[in-house]
């Protein structure tokens, strides 16, 4: 083999050398490209996550929030619905009895005579007493003046009675009406009506004219803003604001 062509064959073999190494630099260079992408995806997909962890808990935020508006107005609308329902029920129908004002004409007083009066079999305090007041049969009161009134002074006595206040039990007996007194720090009496006066009558003040209630709606207590404005005047006269008897 001459010279020249040992020089050639090694040039060959070095050039053969050279293509491998190329080739090889080539498969690196494709897998830090590949290595390259991986990464990047890598990180657009924790950066990806990281937003939708904070997306979910915004829109969790927002429902929430939502959820308490919504709550927030339920409540609102059952709580007028109830202020409605209340004040429907307190204003009166136009025309109905509830428009009349309270006030003595509403009340049933009427005349009548005690036939018998004991004391109550279980309490020492109460009377229990038989009233006619012009009816088939008497009308059974219960009253706790034991403490203010001797037992004979109440036999035979005219009395002013209210009939229509809602019949009560009183230590086991019931009892209809409630008989009418006057009273001061000093005494309590009974209210005595006009001497002309019979068992049944009817009493009322001029000024307050009117059919009485068939019964004083103890729920309204009706009774109780009618009676601070009875009272006695300075000749021993029943009045009611004013008007007498």
């Amino acid at each position: 083999m001459t010279t020249s062509e040992a020089v050639l064959k090694r040039l060959e073999q070095k050039g053969a050398e050279v293509d491998q190494i190329i080739e090889y630099l080539k498969q690196q260079v494709a897998l830090l490209k590949e290595k390259a992408i991986l990464q990047a995806t890598f990180r657009e997909e924790e950066k990806l996550q990281v937003e939708n962890a904070k997306l979910k808990k915004e829109i969790e935020d927002l429902k929430q929030e939502l959820e308490k508006r919504e709550e927030k107005k339920k409540r609102q609308e059952k709580t007028e619905k109830k202020g409605e329902k209340k004040e429907k029920k307190q204003l009166p129908a136009a025309g109905s009895a509830d428009c009349k004002p309270v006030d003595a004409s509403q009340l049933d007083l009427r005349i009548g005579c005690i036939t018998n009066a004991k004391k109550h079999p279980d309490a020492d305090s109460l009377y229990v007493e038989e009233i006619d007041i012009g009816e088939i049969a008497p009308t059974i009161v219960v009253s706790s003046l034991v403490n203010h009134i001797p037992l004979e002074q109440t036999q035979n006595r005219m009395v002013v009675l209210l009939c229509n206040l809602k019949p009560a039990k009183m230590t086991g007996v019931l009892s209809q009406a409630m008989v009418m007194c006057a009273s001061s720090p000093e005494k309590v009496e009974f209210l005595a009506p006009p001497d002309s006066s019979v068992s049944g009558d009817r009493a009322t003040f001029e000024s307050f004219p009117g059919e009485h209630d068939k019964e004083l709606n103890p729920n309204k207590k009706m009774w109780e803003q009618i009676q601070p404005d009875l009272y006695t005047n300075n000749e021993c006269v029943d009045t009611y604001k004013g008007v007498p008897f």
